[in-house]
């Protein structure tokens, strides 16, 4: 395998166990143990870490060790004050380019009265996935660009906050429902509305979650 592939593996590994916490929030990393489990030398690892870190998923402190950058109170405003911007407007100017059949998808999907908490990975994909089209509707390169720049501490956030706050998943449920539900009706403006009240929601869980963490930074 190339040196480059072996790189790019690292990345993506370490990067998905951040955002899934699987590596939780002010998680002290070992490069020693990320070499084992990866099976990677220490150039892939330290590639990765370094990525990672200007991507504020890591902090490398000189003589102290990495850890998982924390979700402070300020990293959680400042990421939901750009959703709110972003996401409502995205909708109410561009959600009638997404076809109705992503949307009866969704909707679907959502209204399982069977979906339980063991369900949260399959939930999250179908959430990433429904925010992700509103975005992409836009077909406006600066709005894509922004987003995609939060989108790994979104998912990261999401996931916390629902793995804290087990009530979240379900309440995120029945705000998605709302979402399309105005959208199959081609009310955006409404849709907008709801989408800014689920983002406002979603920040309350998450600085919840947060306030419950012992490493939390202010």
């Amino acid at each position: 395998m190339k040196n480059e592939t072996l790189k790019q593996q690292a990345y993506n590994i370490i990067k998905e166990k951040i955002i899934n916490c699987d590596y939780p929030p002010n998680m002290v990393l070992s490069e020693e143990k990320l070499r084992e489990e990866i099976a990677a030398s220490r150039t892939p690892i330290r590639d990765a870490l370094s990525r990672l870190e200007s991507e504020n998923l890591v902090k490398i402190l000189p003589k102290k060790g990495i850890i998982v950058s924390p979700l402070s109170i300020r990293d959680i405003n400042m990421i939901h004050e750009a959703r709110i911007l972003i996401e409502p407007f995205a909708i109410n100017k561009y959600g009638y380019k997404i076809p109705i059949e992503k949307f009866q998808e969704y909707l679907k999907f959502f209204r399982k009265e069977s979906l339980d908490i063991k369900d949260y990975n399959l939930m999250y994909e179908y959430d990433n996935r429904l925010h992700q089209d509103f975005i992409d509707a836009t077909d406006n390169d600066y709005i894509i660009s922004t987003y995609e720049r939060i989108f790994s501490q979104i998912r990261r956030l999401r996931i916390f906050s629902g793995v804290k706050e087990k009530n979240r998943l379900h309440e995120t449920q029945q705000e998605h429902c709302r979402i399309i539900m105005f959208c199959l009706s081609e009310d955006w403006e409404k849709a907008a509305e709801v989408m800014k009240e689920h983002l406002n929601y979603s920040k309350k869980a998450s600085l919840e979650a947060a306030l419950k963490d012992e490493g939390l930074e202010i």
